[in-house]
């Protein structure tokens, strides 16, 4: 019982933490205060619960305490690039990672895994500021609605995934930075028995975060 205590009050403040109930929060207190209040178990955990495998990794990959600090500043620089350079995409900081969120709208056209011309700006322009910003791992999430088969959306929320991550290493990202999953439609963000709703759970995330370089120069500098 005492397990399930402390469990559901880490659930209740990484979900705080994630700009679910404590607004008062700075993006860099958050980064802070994730990893110290969940770890990486309660992260995976988390992530599960709610459906949604960024969360999870986001939480699962955090520090936490002053080294969490110190990579949300970086975090924040990049991610206001971002948002300058990528128009056609939502940025969203998140404990100390960056969202970035298409729509595959955006990226292909519907049932296919192949990018559309108006997609390449925008992934050349992630990829730059990836290599201004080498210290970081970058996982690349493909999503779909739930109409079709399930093993179609997979298997096309892959190809979706591996499509992102094969144009972005082809801009001299080492490739050892890039990982990919394909969710196909297990992890909904909206409604899918509405049009609106299916529409934006057709996506791709991508989460950029701290790779144990970026961890180490952290610790390092709160000594």
């Amino acid at each position: 019982m005492q397990l399930k205590i402390k469990v559901s009050l880490l659930i209740i403040l990484a979900t705080c933490v994630l700009d679910m109930g404590c607004k008062s929060l700075t993006k860099t207190q958050k980064g802070a205060s994730i990893g110290a209040g969940a770890g990486g178990v309660i992260g995976a955990f988390i992530g599960k619960s709610a459906g949604n495998t960024a969360l999870g990794a986001i939480i699962g990959g955090a520090v936490g305490g002053t080294a969490g600090a110190f990579i949300g500043k970086s975090m924040d620089k990049q991610a206001a690039e971002l948002k300058q350079a990528i128009p056609g995409a939502t940025i969203v900081r998140q404990g100390e990672s960056i969202v970035v969120k298409f729509d595959s709208g955006i990226l292909f056209d519907t049932d296919k895994a192949d990018l559309k011309t108006d997609a390449i700006t925008n992934l050349q322009n992630l990829a730059a500021s990836l290599q201004k910003n080498p210290d970081t791992n970058v996982l690349i999430i493909g999503h779909t609605d739930n109409s079709g088969a399930e093993e179609r959306n997979k298997q096309l929320s892959i190809q979706r995934a591996e499509a992102v991550k094969d144009y972005i290493a082809s801009a001299n990202i080492n490739q050892n930075r890039l990982s990919v999953q394909g969710k196909g439609d297990a992890d909904p963000i909206a409604d899918n028995k509405t049009t609106q709703g299916r529409a934006q759970n057709r996506r791709v995330e991508i989460i950029i975060s701290a790779n144990d370089q970026m961890k180490k120069r952290a610790k390092y500098a709160q000594e």
